[in-house]
């Protein structure tokens, strides 16, 4: 029977909130349409310039070679750093925003960082070495304690653990591995507490001021090899060992120049001449190299080669470069005299299996 029109709009209404229907169909019998749904957004990753991506990787590089030198000369060496060894986590870890604001979209890309803080570096000989950290690993606790993420974690974090790698002779670490968290109790390890840092100019030379042992990107690019690398790792440890930047009244001068270097970008400016820097008397450069000696031998380096590497060196790069290493540090005759008895006295101990110690 037919009904009035008024009703049959009116059922059409009902059945069409009513009754489930494929898509198709509802969208044909019923007179009200609904707007498409909007297709889900879609993030979109910044991209990484082949320029910050080759920044990022070189530096990365660089460090890695630098720890893996310089970790067999801290661990052994505590003894001979005077009043600088102390108690060691024994690893660098960092996040997206360890560096600067340009490279944290390519460390997030190319390295998997991100806001919390994770293993980039494992020294060699320390306990955390042999406890099986590893590089990726990311940290989550200390004792019990949740380690701090984002912009300022590395400082946090640092504040954090000073006092208990002041008083523990271990440290309980909670840290992801794969998914999956992992404790692990990490020894501390005595070695010089000395940082060790990438100068990021192509100028050949090597800094200290005290706390800090500085290579350039020049030098280590020169130092073709492990051996060369610790050899001049060695000799700026022992300038700080001995205080020569102090003596010198020059920590401050060398400070600010390793602030600068550190940068991704320094100012180059400052680098015209010798930087402010004084030239190394020739005896306390012969006593840096004495002990430096000492520390490579002790470390596991050839010391055989070491003059034959400083000859070199002052030879490609002599003394009128004067933003080089002979510049400020020119007694190299004088150096190489001292080096020849040096490591005679070194191979007599260790052929008599006697201490290795100046």
């Amino acid at each position: 029977m037919d009904q009035p029109p008024a009703l049959q709009t009116k059922r059409a209404a009902l059945l069409c909130r009513t009754v489930l229907l494929p898509a198709a169909m509802a969208l044909a019998a019923c007179t009200t349409q609904f707007p498409p749904s909007q297709p889900e957004s879609v993030i979109i990753e910044p991209q990484v310039s082949a320029a910050d991506q080759a920044t990022l990787r070189s530096l990365i590089s660089h460090q890695d070679r630098l720890y893996r030198v310089a970790g067999p000369l801290l661990v052994n060496n505590p003894d001979l750093c005077k009043g600088n060894a102390r108690n060691l986590l024994g690893f660098t870890a960092k996040n997206k925003y360890s560096y600067s604001a340009e490279l944290v979209q390519a460390a997030q890309t190319l390295f998997g960082l991100g806001d919390r803080l994770q293993i980039m570096g494992v020294l060699v000989g320390s306990g955390a070495s042999r406890v099986g950290l590893r590089r990726d690993d990311q940290l989550i606790e200390a004792e019990g304690h949740a380690l701090p993420q984002g912009p300022n974690a590395e400082r946090e974090a640092a504040a954090m653990l000073t006092p208990l790698v002041g008083t523990s002779p271990s440290i309980r670490l909670t840290v992801l591995r794969a998914g999956a968290n992992t404790v692990l109790n990490v020894p501390l390890t005595r070695a010089c507490a000395y940082s060790i840092e990438l100068g990021n100019v192509d100028t050949v030379n090597a800094y200290d001021d005290g706390r800090r042992v500085m290579i350039t990107r020049g030098m280590m690019n020169f130092a073709q090899t492990d051996e060369e690398l610790a050899y001049v790792l060695a000799k700026e440890m022992a300038h700080n060992s001995l205080g020569h930047a102090g003596k010198q009244n020059m920590s401050a001068t060398v400070g600010g120049i390793i602030d600068n270097l550190i940068r991704i970008r320094p100012d180059l400016t400052t680098l015209a001449g010798t930087s402010g820097v004084r030239p190394m008397p020739q005896e306390l450069d012969a006593a840096a190299d004495t002990l430096s000696l000492y520390m490579l031998a002790r470390a596991g380096y050839n010391v055989d080669r070491a003059a034959r590497f400083w000859e070199k060196l002052a030879n490609q790069y002599p003394r009128t470069v004067l933003n080089g290493y002979t510049a400020i540090h020119p007694s190299t005759a004088f150096r190489l005299s001292v080096m020849a008895r040096i490591v005679a006295d070194v191979k007599a101990k260790q052929a008599g299996r006697k201490p290795l110690s100046p």
